[in-house]
C-alpha cells in the first residue's frame, strides 16, 4: 500500500597532505562567523513536503537516499532512534510523490548502532550493487544485488570502526572506491578512548565487497573535522570535500585532491554561509550546485534548521559565499534535524529529505522538500 501525506504543521596509515595553488583560490576565504548572501524560506510551503514515516513517540532520524538508474525510483534508510537504532527501510517508484510501507529488512539491521548509510556501487564486470554502512566498532555492511529487493545481513568491513561510515562514496578514475568517515578515537579500534578527530579514507576494487584499511586525510590541531561531504568538479579532475567543525568555534572547513585522493590540501575554513553539519550536495542542470546541511552557522537567523546553499563549485574552492541559502523547515528542538538525502531527477527536481522536530512537542520524523532552482531563482528575484 502506497501512501502520501502532505505536512499539515510547520594499522593506521597518514596520507601526506599537500597544499596546491588550486587548492588555495586567488583570495583567502571568508571566515566572517555569518553570512549576507540572501536567505529564500520555503518552511511554510508544505505543498513541497511529503511525509515519508512518522510514528507517535517514536524517534526517526538520521535518513540517507539513493536513486537508481530509473530516474524515479528511491530507497530510504533511517534508524529508529538518534543514530543508534533498528534500520528502517523504503521504497519510492515515482520520484519520492510517495511511499512504500516499511519493507522488510534482515534480522540483525535491528543491531545498528549508528547512522545507516546507503550508496550505489558497480564492479569492473559491470555488476550493480547498492551497499549500506552501519558504523561505530566494527563498521558493519550489507549488500544487494537486485536493486534493494533483498539484502544480506550486516557483516563486518574489517577490524576497525568509526562514525557515521560512510558518509560519501565516490567512484575513482580507476574504478575502484573511496569511502570517507571520520572517528573520535573511540571507535577506530572499539578501546573507547576519546583522542583527536580525524577523516579517513579506505578503498575498495571489487566493487565495494571489500574494503582497505582507514588512512587518514584530514585532521585539524584545534577543529574538531568529522563528517566528510563529497563533491566532484564540474570536470571531475578534483575531489572537494566539506567537513563539519564539531568543537563549534569555526566555520566548516575544505579540502581538495587533484590526484583523486592520494594527497590533499590542509583544511581550511569556509564562509559562513556554508557552515553546517552533514553537507550533502548535487548538480542542477545548469551546472550550479546545491548543497543540503543542518545550520550551526554561529551568527544566522536559522541556525538550528535545515537548510541549503545555492552557488558554484568555483565559489566553494575560491571561499566565496555563493548566490543565495534556502531554509527548506524550521526545526523545533534545538539542531536535532538534517542528515539529509539530496538527490537530483531527470526533470530538475530536487527531492531533499532528512529527519526533524517539524512539529512543536513531538518526536521528530521524515520528510522530503521538493523544488527546482528556477523556483528558487525566481523567489531570489
Amino acid at each position: 500500500m502506497r501512501n502520501r501525506t502532505a505536512l499539515t504543521s510547520l594499522p593506521i596509515i597518514l596520507v601526506t597532505l599537500t597544499t596546491s595553488p588550486s587548492a588555495q583560490g586567488d583570495d583567502p576565504a571568508d571566515v566572517a562567523p555569518g553570512y549576507d548572501i540572501p536567505l529564500i524560506d520555503l518552511a511554510g510551503q508544505s505543498d513541497r513536503q511529503v511525509v515519508v514515516d512518522r510514528e507517535q513517540g517514536q524517534y526517526l532520524g538520521h535518513p540517507t537516499t539513493v536513486l537508481l538508474e530509473d530516474g524515479q525510483t528511491m530507497i530510504i534508510v533511517y534508524p529508529k532512534g538518534h543514530g543508534r537504532g533498528p534500520i528502517v527501510m523504503k521504497r519510492s517508484e515515482d520520484g519520492g510523490r510517495s511511499w512504500s510501507d516499511r519493507l522488510p529488512v534482515p534480522e540483525n539491521w535491528a543491531t545498528s548502532q549508528e547512522t545507516p548509510t546507503i550508496h550505489r556501487v558497480i564492479d569492473s564486470e559491470g555488476t550493480k550493487r547498492l551497499i549500506l554502512f552501519s558504523g561505530l566498532y566494527p563498521i558493519r555492511m550489507a549488500v544487494s544485488e537486485d536493486d534493494g529487493q533483498n539484502w544480506t545481513p550486516l557483516e563486518p568491513i574489517g577490524d576497525f570502526g568509526g562514525i557515521v561510515a560512510m558518509s560519501s562514496v565516490e567512484r575513482l578514475n580507476d574504478g575502484s572506491y573511496m569511502a570517507l568517515f571520520h572517528d573520535d578515537g573511540r571507535f577506530l579500534r572499539g578501546d573507547g578512548e576519546r583522542k583527536s578527530f580525524q577523516v579517513f579514507k579506505t578503498l575498495s576494487t571489487d566493487g565495494g565487497l571489500t574494503w582497505s584499511e582507514p588512512e587518514v586525510i584530514a585532521e585539524h590541531p584545534t577543529a574538531h573535522l568529522c563528517e566528510p561531504g563529497l563533491i566532484r568538479s564540474p570536470d571531475g579532475s578534483q575531489i572537494a570535500v566539506l567537513l563539519r567543525e564539531n568543537s563549534r568555534t569555526m566555520n566548516s572547513f575544505l579540502i581538495l585532491s587533484d590526484d583523486e585522493g592520494a594527497t590533499w590540501s590542509e583544511p581550511r575554513e569556509l564562509p559562513g554561509a556554508l557552515t553546517g553539519d552533514r553537507h550533502v550536495g548535487k548538480y542542477a542542470p545548469d551546472g550550479r550546485l546545491f548543497i543540503s546541511f543542518r545550520d550551526t552557522t554561529r551568527e544566522s537567523p536559522t541556525q538550528g534548521d535545515w537548510v541549503g546553499w545555492v552557488g558554484t563549485y568555483d565559489d566553494l574552492v575560491e571561499g566565496r559565499q555563493g548566490q543565495y541559502r534556502v531554509r527548506l523547515m524550521k526545526n523545533y528542538r534545538a539542531a536535532d534535524c538534517a542528515y539529509p538525502g539530496v538527490e537530483i531527477l531527470p526533470d530538475g527536481t530536487f527531492v531533499t529529505t532528512t529527519y526533524g522536530h517539524w512539529s512543536e512537542g513531538e518526536a521528530p520524523y521524515i520528510v522530503s522538500v521538493r523544488f527546482s532552482l528556477d523556483e528558487l531563482d525566481a523567489m531570489n528575484d
